[in-house]
């Protein structure tokens, strides 16, 4: 795996079809390494995978820009600007599919095709926008992110057959600095309803759902996809809100599947 040449940390491996894949909150691109291997194929020219580390997480500086999604969607049209990358399939997870949609509404242009991962095209409802503020806060005032560890991985982050993967996944939460959990918390709870732009958005799309997503009910998978009729859905039994981590080769066929779509054209 290379580094592209961008302002963003990014993993990369493979040479064919561009992917952007955006990880969720408040995980980094680190926990795309089954993909990175996968998805680009025995002979490496399936799939150009790039897994960047969003603004603050991983290897990417956070900035002092105010909280929005939109920013980190200018971020991701740079990083394919400055990786000779015209177009891209788009995959993101949790919060990686929120800025997806953002990437879709401000940059229609990039996107190749979208898959949208355990992820809501709906906007935070007030009690939702209240938790993420009294989250912020306190990592900031803590100086710890020890809340997120206590809180989101043993609220069902991870469905009935993932708990082996506990501590991986507790591993990734306790890297992430509370600067960015903060700033990533009040730039989801400020992003607009995307059902509009979903709907209208003229590219391939696929849906993943956990059966057992106690973060995101797989009604809202169910609701997008009546958005998009076209769109494939995918529900992975078993599954909690990581599907990617927990069944990658089911999250790996639904990704080969809106490929394979997109160079049918």
């Amino acid at each position: 795996m290379t580094q592209s040449p961008s302002a963003l940390s990014v993993r990369e491996s493979g040479t064919g079809t561009p992917l952007l894949l955006l990880h969720a909150f408040p995980l980094n691109a680190a926990m795309w390494s089954a993909q990175l291997d996968a998805l680009p194929g025995r002979t490496g020219d399936e799939a150009r995978v790039l897994a960047p580390d969003q603004r603050g997480f991983g290897g990417t500086a956070l900035g002092t820009d105010e909280p929005s999604l939109d920013l980190v969607a200018d971020d991701l049209a740079l990083l394919l600007d400055a990786a000779g990358i015209e177009r891209a399939v788009v995959g993101g997870i949790s919060m990686g599919g929120y800025v997806a949609l953002a990437l879709a509404r401000r940059h229609p242009d990039r996107l190749a095709g979208l898959l949208l991962a355990n992820t809501r095209a709906t906007a935070d409802t007030d009690a939702v926008r209240t938790n993420r503020e009294r989250i912020a806060a306190a990592v900031l005032a803590r100086n710890s992110v020890q809340l997120l560890l206590d809180e989101q991985v043993a609220a069902g982050q991870l469905g009935p057959d993932s708990q082996h993967l506990v501590e991986r996944v507790q591993a990734l939460v306790a890297a992430a600095p509370p600067a960015a959990v903060a700033w990533a918390q009040r730039a989801m709870a400020a992003r607009p309803d995307a059902q509009d732009v979903l709907a209208g958005l003229r590219v391939p799309v696929a849906i993943v759902a956990g059966a057992e997503d106690a973060l995101v009910a797989v009604e809202e998978a169910e609701l997008m996809a009546r958005l998009r009729p076209d769109a494939e859905l995918t529900v992975i039994p078993g599954v909690g809100h990581l599907s990617a981590l927990e069944a990658p080769e089911a999250f790996d066929t639904a990704v080969r599947k809106l490929l394979a779509r997109v160079a049918a054209g």
